[in-house]
């Protein structure tokens, strides 16, 4: 749907973090964790920097998840067959997920170290 206007475009979108919510348990597994690493930081109050890096890793996961959803929904409506370009699409998508979640938790860790002065 081209040339919506922007509050359109933003129900669309909203529409579709909903569907995600509603439909894929790894994206509310995922949503969990990005609420208690706020409630971590509120607690620990790493500096600004780390904030930032555990905001930024945080959405890429969870946008990461949306676009796996995506694509998972795409190939299902299109091939519902079992193939093997069709797993090897999901199973890349799947751990693009998981490069992602790994990632954030590296990342968790040091801002962990960081707040608690272990590291600095």
């Amino acid at each position: 749907m081209k040339n919506q206007k922007f509050i359109n475009r933003l129900g669309f979108a909203w529409a579709g973090i909903r569907a995600a919510w509603k439909n894929e348990h790894s994206f509310r597994v995922q949503t969990g964790f990005a609420i208690v690493l706020l409630i971590a930081l509120l607690l620990l109050r790493p500096p600004p920097i780390w904030w930032t890096l555990c905001f930024i890793m945080a959405v890429l996961v969870l946008a990461a998840e949306l676009f796996n959803t995506a694509l998972e929904s795409l190939i299902d409506h299109l091939h519902p067959e079992i193939h093997p370009a069709i797993k090897t699409a999901k199973d890349c998508a799947a751990g693009a997920v998981l490069l992602l979640s790994c990632g954030a938790l590296v990342a968790g860790a040091v801002t962990l170290l960081v707040a608690l002065g272990i590291v600095s």
